[in-house]
């Protein structure tokens, strides 16, 4: 049996199974209804929540609270573990905290009023604070490395982070040319640590190398909305997944076409193009980067609707395995069993 937490709109977080005895209630692989196992009241709306260990997640509030669940599986019941309240605050109100990411036993979060905050799990305290990170809303932070965090901001600006300095300012700063387009999500490629993912208000897919320059190595033409989320899969980093405001959810990948599981043949839509593709001498077809580097051998770069019939806002997604997790305004969850691993 596997879980998944969820929130709702009435404040709530739950705990759900997706056992082996789910039978296919939907097309496309998507499962018929998860089971709640148990769900626990959370003080304001969650914007973020990221699993700590196996029994434990924390969550970030926007009433700038981080809180630690447990989740006790011989009882079902979910307990406060840990609570630091007001982490993120103004002079004279809280502040929403935006985001939360953790490598047990340490957590990150960040925040609209621009602070970055570093616990630990096993401390009551706080371990470290950045007061002004930024003078714009932190919308997302992801580890690059164990002593490394990036963050995405409201001014289109992703932001390098080493705690091993002791200063206050960012390592590295990179930011979109143009408009000051918000980014709102972030995630880095598990193996290459230099690759990474964007997405923000306008809806574009943004690949950057952090190495290399200080602008995006490419940009996708996505969504037609603000993307929420976007997520490398955790083994098979070949396939990307983002989600949007406007009721999509997308499947990309690198492989060719004959390398495909049977499951995506259908409904691939090959229109998402680099603004880097590169054309390879002889005049042939231009090929996709494989992600970063234009290597034509893992062929074109191929997208693939993964709810057709959405048309409420998908405001989050998760992948593990051959399982992939969203949830949309309509407060419905998909489950799709059939990501390729």
């Amino acid at each position: 049996m596997n879980i998944f937490f969820s929130n709702s709109k009435d404040n709530r977080i739950s705990i759900w199974s997706i056992g082996s005895n789910l039978s296919t209630g939907m097309e496309d692989g998507f499962e018929g209804d998860p089971q709640l196992l148990c769900e626990h009241k959370h003080d304001g709306d969650v914007l973020d929540l990221q699993f700590l260990d196996q029994d434990r997640i924390v969550t970030a509030s926007s009433t700038g609270a981080v809180t630690i669940f447990r989740h006790h599986q011989n009882s079902q019941t979910i307990s406060v573990s840990q609570l630091w309240a007001r982490a993120h605050r103004y002079p004279c109100d809280n502040a929403p905290c935006t985001g939360v990411v953790c490598s047990s036993p340490e957590i990150v979060t960040v925040g609209e009023d621009g602070r970055i905050v570093v616990f630990r799990a096993d401390q009551e305290g706080v371990v470290r604070v950045i007061e002004n990170a930024d003078s714009s809303t932190i919308h997302a932070v992801t580890y690059l490395r164990t002593t490394e965090i990036l963050t995405v901001n409201s001014i289109g600006q992703l932001k390098l982070w080493d705690f091993r300095q002791q200063s206050n300012s960012p390592s590295q700063i990179l930011s979109l040319s143009g408009d000051r387009v918000p980014l709102h999500c972030v995630d880095r490629h598990p193996n290459q640590q230099h690759i990474v993912a964007t997405g923000g208000q306008d809806g574009m897919l943004c690949v950057w190398d952090v190495r290399q320059g200080n602008t995006p190595f490419s940009l996708m033409e996505a969504h037609t909305a603000e993307m929420w989320e976007v997520h490398f899969h955790p083994t098979n980093p070949d396939h990307l997944f983002t989600c949007s405001e406007d009721g999509s959810l997308l499947h990309w990948e690198t492989s060719s076409h004959s390398d495909m599981p049977s499951f995506l043949q259908g409904g691939r839509n090959s229109s998402m193009v680099s603004r880097s593709a590169m054309a390879p001498a002889g005049g042939k077809q231009p090929l996709i980067s494989a992600w970063l580097s234009g290597d034509s051998s893992k062929g074109r770069l191929e997208t693939t609707h993964m709810l057709p019939s959405q048309t409420l806002s998908v405001n989050s997604l998760d992948v593990l395995g051959p399982c992939l997790v969203c949830g949309t305004d309509g407060e419905a969850i998909f489950v799709n069993r059939q990501v390729p691993v």
